[in-house]
């Protein structure tokens, strides 16, 4: 199906036809967000409801060669959000089959 024929022509019509529905945020910083998309403005901060943060977290090993590096996750889950614009790098709507 081509996207005008779901309504897309541009950007923002795509955020909009993802409203009520669980989209995937990627934000600065290696966090990445999953949760209920509410509302939006033209500077991309978004509302979430029923949200989980994921952070990675990026340590260097203490007397290793440089470059050797572990990576470690940490979760979270939190009721309503606010995700202000300026820190999201890509925003993914749910996959429609």
């Amino acid at each position: 199906m081509d996207a005008a024929a779901n309504g897309i022509q541009e950007p923002f019509d795509l955020i909009r036809l993802s409203l009520s529905e669980r989209v995937f945020v990627k934000l600065r910083g290696d966090r990445e967000l999953t949760g209920v998309l509410h509302a939006y403005d033209g500077h991309m901060n978004l509302i979430l409801s029923d949200v989980e943060e994921t952070i990675m977290l990026v340590d260097q090993v203490e007397g290793a060669p440089e470059g050797h590096t572990t990576v470690n996750v940490a979760k979270r889950k939190m009721d309503m959000l606010f995700v202000r614009g300026d820190g999201v790098i890509l925003v993914s709507p749910p996959s429609r089959t």
